[in-house]
């Protein structure tokens, strides 16, 4: 999707879906190829009537659970607008959700293998992960900062030389230190959480002196901690990660009708009462407000969706 071009209403992307689809059909009557390709997702959520989303346990406010144990979360209602789309254009009102949880190890092989259609979470769009899955457009941009007591002199990543440094296994700020690491620009000793509550209860217990992750992940955690005012956000941004919906690759009918659902709800407005919903507002479990308004990146996403990315832009 190019960022100048003028947004595709949903319609007309029904119209090429419907023509892929007739397309399809067609084929069906010839002799099957060798190794053939999984059917298309839309094909699939037709024929079963159930849509698949992939979720996370504890990426607030992305993609979590609440008290009753239910994925919730700004992804989450991302996704669900597409949900709903597909209720309204396939016509299947009774079209069924299932949830798999997923964590940041597992995500992408998930959605390669087919177990889910969308993945709603906090992923990183890149040019490694692209050659295994798909993206939407970007829906948040977010950047990898520090978490650390408020008492540890720490301000920024070269303050933690022979400290201790957690992230989260399978994310791109871990990554991106080890990398550091092993270019020796950075000398801290590198450990793993498995989720971002293993990787804050380990800075909690004071196994590592600073949590390395994305910074809308870290005000999350730190908003709804025991102590908010234990702990602080410091540091230069380590990266921009822009996050992005994941969903197959090599199914260009269904990657163009999410696409096109988002960008139409970024225009008219419908993402932006999302973003305020959890940015800006009480959330749950504890009503507390994260008060983060949209950065000057998303302000221009809204206006001008598009799923390009600094490493495909050259930025």
């Amino acid at each position: 999707m190019n960022s100048n071009a003028a947004p595709v209403r949903i319609g007309s992307a029904l119209l090429l879906i419907a023509a892929s689809l007739v397309a399809n059909a067609a084929l069906a009557q010839t002799p099957a190829a060798p190794a053939a390709a999984p059917a298309p997702t839309l094909n699939r959520v037709r024929d079963t009537g159930v849509v698949t989303l992939a979720h996370r346990e504890a990426s607030i406010p992305f993609s979590y659970l609440d008290a009753n144990k239910r994925p919730i979360g700004y992804a989450m209602d991302l996704c669900m607008l597409v949900v709903d789309a597909l209720r309204r254009e396939l016509k299947m009102p009774k079209l069924r959700v299932e949830y798999i949880a997923v964590t940041a190890a597992n995500r992408i092989p998930v959605i390669a293998e087919g177990k889910a259609d969308l993945e709603c979470g906090s992923t990183t769009n890149n040019a490694s992960r692209r050659k295994q899955v798909a993206f939407t457009i970007t829906h948040y941009y977010a950047g990898a900062k520090l978490l650390t007591r408020t008492d540890s002199n720490i301000q920024r990543l070269s303050d933690v030389r022979s400290k201790t440094i957690v992230s989260t296994r399978g994310t791109t700020p871990l990554a991106a230190l080890k990398t550091a690491a092993e270019k020796g620009l950075i000398t801290a000793r590198l450990v793993e959480g498995k989720d971002h509550d293993e990787s804050f209860a380990m800075l909690e217990r004071g196994e590592a002196d600073v949590f390395a992750m994305d910074d809308i992940l870290l005000y999350s955690l730190r908003a709804n901690s025991k102590e908010p005012q234990r702990w602080v956000i410091v540091g230069e941004l380590l990266s921009v990660e822009p996050l992005s919906i994941m969903l197959r690759r090599n199914d260009p009918d269904f990657k163009r009708f999410v696409d096109t659902v988002l960008s139409r709800a970024m225009i008219d407005g419908d993402v932006l009462a999302l973003y305020n919903k959890w940015f800006t507002s009480p959330i749950p479990p504890k009503g507390i407000n994260l008060n983060i308004p949209p950065s000057p990146l998303m302000r221009d996403q809204m206006r001008f969706p598009t799923d390009k990315v600094g490493d495909e832009i050259g930025g």
